[in-house]
């Protein structure tokens, strides 16, 4: 029996060959340094913020070089798909401003002539691989069930020998046909292995293009490539996928470093040039002195939902990542600030190879800046759209006082120096409810150096009474000010208390904080003028007559 008829009894009703592959997927027309990678999760959860880190650096990478960037679903592990995971997927992508040249753009929809780009989808893809590899002799079916695969890691573990299907070990392997047929014909289920052609003892040395030149033991074991369902393992998906893709990079976590050896073996017994592989490490958390893993189950932040439910604006979240991806970024963006990131250069040799220290108080830093540079309708659509999922009050507010409010987020805005009190969009009601008089209940009010009740009613009852109008510009507003001060025994220059501090009661800051307290509760608000501008008289003298 030939190895080609051996190998149609296993794989029957697969006609095709690699060349009729080759044909139907052809090599990439690019320019030269073109990058084609691709983000290629399993559904099976929700989309963490290493993976996201990840896909951005992938994106990014096949962008700036005029490439291809693909969304490739791995869904061959069925007991462990969510539903709708692939379609929560392409929605975190999309959030975050990640877009795709080719993928998946619904459960079972995509774009692009490389598909289908669903891993299910391409089973006879697949058997057509493994054929080849059975009329090879690189390839053999493997009958042993759990029971045996565990018998064997035992006397394994007994001998202190090395784990795994390699070998003497892999007993199927030398398996005549005509006994693979018997075992058929008797009704055993079977997989199909690599017949690995690697001795452990040999290293390969293959360059990383984040962690540099790496020596790794060859890979002996005969891996399983074709599952019991006729579906292929990661490994051997991995290296079809890629291979018709014509994906020129593979961007992955660092968790993924041990499988270079399968990888790049898997490549070698096709005759294929393999991709370069960029691992990177895992983001990091500190913790009590120490530095370990984000982990998707200690970390609220490590989940991409959190900065939604928070109103940190995905912008900002990509301009931290860049950060982190390349350290020298946060530099270029300060000194280009005409620019977007999409203008700076990623470079792989500039990503550390150790991980990086995920920092949440420097994400809402990024943040503060970044809210700071947008415009009040800007900050107000954002604001808003925050509020429609997570904050009904809130909402309601703003649609019902949209130009009130947008003039409320304008206060210190446009300016030099621009307010930064907006870390994230739900830091909104927190840092101006006092602007809404159906916020501007249970209140405590936090009065500074003037806290008789007797002065403060004084110093608020001759302000509305001789100084308070509606017309003055923000100098005339502070002149008077001075001079109700001055009235009261208060100096009008902070100076001139400093020098004679026995001859007053204080100075024109702790009037105008009265003021502030009596309208907000608080010392510490944005421009006062603007605010009593904002509020009017009607409200002002009425939120004076609660005090």
């Amino acid at each position: 029996m030939t190895n080609k008829e051996f190998a149609d009894i296993l794989l029957p009703n697969i006609d095709k060959t690699i060349e009729d592959y080759d044909k139907i997927y052809p090599k990439r027309n690019l320019e030269d340094g073109a990058i084609v990678t691709r983000y290629a999760p399993s559904p099976t959860g929700y989309v963490h913020m290493g993976a996201l880190f990840s896909a951005f650096i992938s994106s990014k990478m096949a962008k700036q070089t005029n490439g291809v960037f693909f969304l490739r679903i791995e869904d061959t592990d069925k007991k462990r798909e969510v539903e709708n995971g692939v379609s929560g997927i392409i929605r975190d992508l999309k959030n975050y401003g990640i877009k795709i040249d080719e993928g998946m753009i619904s459960e079972s929809e995509w774009i692009g002539e490389y598909g289908p780009y669903i891993q299910s989808k391409r089973k006879e893809i697949y058997q057509t691989f493994a054929k080849h590899l059975l009329i090879n002799d690189l390839a053999y079916p493997c009958f042993c069930n759990e029971e045996d695969l565990e018998n064997i890691r035992k006397e394994q573990e007994s001998i202190k020998d090395r784990i795994g299907y390699y070998g003497k070990w892999a007993k199927d392997r030398y398996l005549s046909k005509e006994e693979v047929i018997k075992k058929i014909e008797n009704g055993e289920k079977y997989v199909i292995r690599l017949k690995s052609p690697g001795k452990f003892e040999n290293k390969i040395i293959y360059d990383d293009l984040v962690k540099g030149k790496l020596e790794l033991p060859e890979n002996d074991l005969d891996i399983i490539i074709i599952k019991g369902d006729g579906l292929p393992t990661y490994h051997f998906a991995h290296l079809v996928d890629d291979y018709l893709m014509r994906t020129t990079h593979i961007i992955r976590g660092d968790e993924w470093l041990s499988s270079v050896p399968i990888h790049l073996q898997l490549f070698q017994v096709f005759g294929f040039k393999p991709p370069k592989y960029a691992h990177i490490a895992p983001l990091l958390k500190e913790e009590n002195g120490n530095r370990r893993k984000l982990s998707k189950r200690k970390d609220p932040e490590a989940a991409i939902s959190y900065y939604h439910e928070k109103g940190i604006p995905t912008e900002a979240v990509l301009l931290y990542l860049c950060t982190v991806a390349n350290s020298n970024f946060e530099m270029w963006y300060l000194q280009n600030k005409d620019k977007s990131i999409d203008d700076f250069k990623l470079e792989f040799k500039k990503i550390s190879s150790s991980g990086s220290l995920f920092d949440v108080e420097k994400l809402l830093n990024i943040s503060k800046n970044y809210i700071s540079l947008l415009k009040a309708d800007e900050v107000y659509n954002k604001t808003l759209e925050y509020a429609k999922n997570y904050d009904n009050e809130l909402y309601e507010l703003l649609t019902k006082y949209k130009d009130y409010s947008i003039n409320v987020m304008n206060i210190e805005r446009e300016q030099k120096k621009p307010r930064k009190d907006l870390a994230m969009f739900s830091d909104y009601k927190k840092e101006n409810w006092y602007m809404y008089d159906e916020l501007f209940i249970n209140l405590e009010y936090n009065f500074d150096k003037i806290n008789d009740l007797g002065e403060i009613k004084k110093i608020i009852s001759f302000y509305i009474s001789k100084y308070y109008d509606a017309n003055d510009d923000k100098e005339t507003w502070f002149n008077k000010i001075k001079l109700l001060s001055e009235e009261l025994g208060y100096a009008k220059e902070v100076k001139e208390y400093k020098e004679h501090p026995d001859n007053y009661k204080g100075h024109v800051g702790d009037v105008s904080m009265v003021l502030r307290v009596c309208l907000t509760t608080k010392t510490m608000t944005p421009d006062l003028y603007e605010i009593m501008k904002l509020l009017g008289k009607e409200r002002i003298e009425k939120r004076f007559e609660m005090i």
